[in-house]
């Protein structure tokens, strides 16, 4: 029998993984209430199924093969030895608790407990995929691929720095997943984004950019805040442990300083919208606040609040001007997803030099680029298959009517759907 302070910190430490687990899977409510928002009201059923499904197949396939991956009985560095055992592990044994244990012997949390941290970042990265393909994909193409990317795809990167991999080894550094997660997800989007082309009339043949506005703002902050929420369990839960006072110190710096960049990210994105059209954008101030929690993701622990506002503020421009540029390079991206997380997740990767002393620029470029160039060269291959097997996008005629009928059967707003195709 373990000492009682023993185990009193092994019961909080697990707690305070599991609850904070339990805010990130809340980011998945988030990302559909944001979608659903951001997307015309004829698409707001399949988008919602999209996101609800990709969460259920995401825990399914990494049970059963992404955790083994990722977390593998060992390895060369690139190239996992997969472990099995994971998914037969019951629970319900003394010997089953799988505690991970620190270098010194002591007893951090129960092992199911980090399972199931981990397998709500997976259903992340699978979401930011979603709102960008919005609104033109078939369901069943998108769903195919999310079996592939959250049993395969993700875990190979994921294994390369947070398994022990080669990354790991060159010390890049991805505290809570600017590329690990959001860069990872967005480089999947990309590719599909490629192969599936912009949504009808989203861009006219003399060059203009047609704005296609999202249904419901209301929903598309709500969802925001959600996720700004749920943002404090993505990185204050990758502290890992609470039961001593140098990491409570570092989960409330954590806190704060995702806090803060969030709100710099919002702050500044309005500004820079203001200045650049006239207007105060709510979907630009959203995605500003967006991208200072994905800036800041990569390392939250070692700015300043200062330094966190100004990082996540960085983040907040740089997504303005991103959007503005995919739309002129016609990479048709309906909720912004791509820049949100890509673009602002490769600017959370190379701005942890900047604060962590043990950080550098050069590892960093490296783990940068080797996550984008693996998601999205293995994700083009994977997109590819499936649209000569099966097709990935729908008809126009499905396209003009709504996905909601074409793939669901139903509308999320029957009473209000009068004229179809017209919304």
């Amino acid at each position: 029998m373990e000492e009682p302070s023993i185990q009193l910190a092994y019961a909080l430490d697990t707690f305070y993984f599991l609850m904070s687990g339990a805010l990130v899977m809340w980011m998945a409510a988030g990302f559909a209430m944001l979608e659903a928002g951001l997307v015309r009201a004829k698409n707001t059923a399949e988008i919602l199924t999209k996101n609800v499904a990709l969460f259920a197949i995401s825990c399914i396939m990494y049970m059963l093969i992404g955790y083994g991956i990722m977390y593998p009985a060992g390895g060369n560095g690139v190239i996992p030895e997969i472990s099995w055992s994971f998914m037969f592990m019951d629970a319900s044994a003394d010997n089953a608790v799988d505690a991970v244990l620190a270098s010194d012997g002591d007893i951090y949390y129960a092992g199911l407990s980090d399972f199931f941290f981990q397998v709500v970042f997976v259903a992340t990265a699978m979401s930011i995929v979603s709102g960008a393909v919005a609104e033109r994909m078939k369901l069943w193409a998108f769903l195919l691929f999310a079996v592939v990317m959250t049993g395969f795809i993700y875990p190979v990167q994921g294994y390369w720095k947070w398994g022990g991999g080669f990354l790991d080894g060159l010390n890049f550094q991805d505290f809570a997943g600017s590329g690990v997660v959001h860069l990872a997800g967005a480089s999947a989007a990309l590719a599909g984004v490629i192969l599936l082309g912009a949504r009808k009339g989203k861009y006219g043949k003399d060059g203009s950019i047609n704005a296609i506005p999202g249904a419901n703002l209301p929903l598309a902050t709500l969802g925001t805040f959600i996720l700004w929420l749920g943002w404090f369990g993505f990185n204050g839960g990758s502290q890992l442990v609470v039961s001593n006072i140098s990491d409570a110190n570092a989960v409330a710096g954590i806190f704060v300083n995702t806090n803060m960049s969030a709100s710099g990210g919002l702050v500044f994105a309005l500004i820079t919208a203001r200045l650049l059209f006239g207007k105060a954008d709510l979907t630009m101030a959203l995605n500003g606040a967006l991208a200072g929690l994905v800036a800041i993701t990569a390392e939250p622990l070692t700015p300043t609040p200062l330094a966190a506002t100004l990082i996540g503020g960085v983040g907040g421009v740089i997504v303005v001007f991103a959007i503005v540029t995919l739309d002129k390079l016609r990479i048709d991206d309906p909720v912004g997803a791509i820049s949100v997380h890509g673009v602002v997740g490769m600017w959370g990767l190379m701005a942890v030099p900047i604060t962590n002393a043990d950080a550098g620029f050069g590892a960093q470029a490296i783990g940068l680029v080797t996550i984008l160039a693996w998601v999205f060269i293995t994700s083009f291959i994977v997109w590819l298959l499936i649209k000569l097997i099966m097709g990935i996008r729908v008809s126009e005629e499905e396209e003009y009517e709504g996905v909601d009928v074409g793939e669901c059967g139903l509308e999320a707003y029957p009473e209000f759907m009068g004229a179809r195709g017209s919304t």
